[in-house]
């Protein structure tokens, strides 16, 4: 088959509404059209597109990256198609943009500064996404990137909206030295004897899901240790054997640091894109989106251990 704008727009509306279900009552087809549809699309990739779960669908990490190629096609026709440029909504003056703890932010910015160069990105940084919501709410925020869990979806009033941008497994950073290394995932009940480094609440239902994920394999910390600052500093505790952590699935390790994936994959996060439906148009929001699944495709394609996963879990298909 050929790829065509349709197949885009399709990948596109499933992405944005997470369901297969509701993408079809959104394209006016059958469920069972839009099915064997994204069926023949995965085919001709031969990788999955999105993982299904019983919640619906999230991009997979190879999907993040056809998804935003996508959008940027379909954003680029929308352009070519207009009759005249006072179609477009003006674009903002400036645009008050935060962030959680995530490495996507730097990509987007610095390809936000190229797309909108008269446009000024004022960048703050807050932890919890349930506080991003309320800066939103309050009209203190245009956009932010923040998270969420599986089952645990960001909350927020009909003020505000937002989309997926991928789905990700969390890993967990080791020293080089752990009797563990050497293994290719770790089972997270392996490790209860382990001192821990955790980030405390981020309004979005960490760490509750860490400790509902080691419940699950048997066991309850003993030792944690609370903690919020340098990445680098994080690390360098890590490699002197004081204790792991878990960690995004992008992490950039230090010497002495292991990232490795673990077995069955018991945690998830996503990453998501949060805005103040009044502060921006639609077309903003899907260029920021567009940017911001460009910055996870960099951080996928530096990350050695992530590729490995990747290559491990999907696999191309034969058929």
């Amino acid at each position: 088959m050929e790829l065509e704008l349709r197949h885009l727009r399709l990948l596109r509306t499933v992405a944005e509404v997470g369901s297969i279900s509701r993408a079809a009552a959104v394209l006016g087809y059958s469920q069972q059209s839009v099915s064997a549809q994204l069926q023949r699309i995965e085919r001709h990739f031969g990788l999955p597109v999105f993982a299904r779960g019983s919640s619906g669908v999230e991009p997979t990490s190879f999907g993040v990256d056809v998804l935003s190629q996508a959008r940027d096609v379909l954003a680029r026709m929308e352009v070519l198609g207009r009759h005249c440029p006072k179609d477009a909504d003006p674009l903002p003056s400036a645009v008050r943009l935060a962030a959680t703890n995530t490495p996507i932010l730097p990509g987007m910015v610095a390809r936000l500064k190229t797309r909108l160069p008269g446009v000024a990105i004022k960048v703050s940084s807050v932890y919890s996404s349930s506080e991003i919501v309320e800066l939103l709410e309050r009209d203190e925020l245009d956009i932010a990137l923040g998270v969420d869990y599986p089952g645990m979806e960001l909350q927020h009033s009909d003020a505000v909206a937002h989309r997926g941008i991928v789905t990700e497994p969390t890993f967990v950073a080791l020293p080089t030295g752990h009797r563990l290394g050497h293994r290719s995932e770790i089972v997270l009940g392996d490790l209860a004897d382990e001192a821990w480094f955790l980030t405390p609440n981020d309004g979005a239902g960490w760490p509750e899901v860490f400790y509902t994920a080691c419940h699950t394999a048997g066991f309850t910390p003993t030792t944690v240790h609370e903690y919020l600052g340098d990445r680098r500093q994080l690390q360098e505790m890590i490699a002197n054997g004081l204790g792991v952590s878990m960690v995004q699935a992008t992490t950039r390790p230090s010497p002495g640091v292991l990232v490795k994936p673990l077995a069955g994959t018991p945690l998830w996060c996503r990453y998501l894109l949060a805005w103040r439906r009044e502060s921006l148009s639609e077309q903003l929001v899907d260029l920021v989106l567009s940017v911001a699944s460009a910055a996870y495709g960099d951080l996928i394609a530096s990350s050695p251990h992530a590729q490995a996963w990747l290559s491990r879990v999907y696999r191309p298909s034969r058929s």
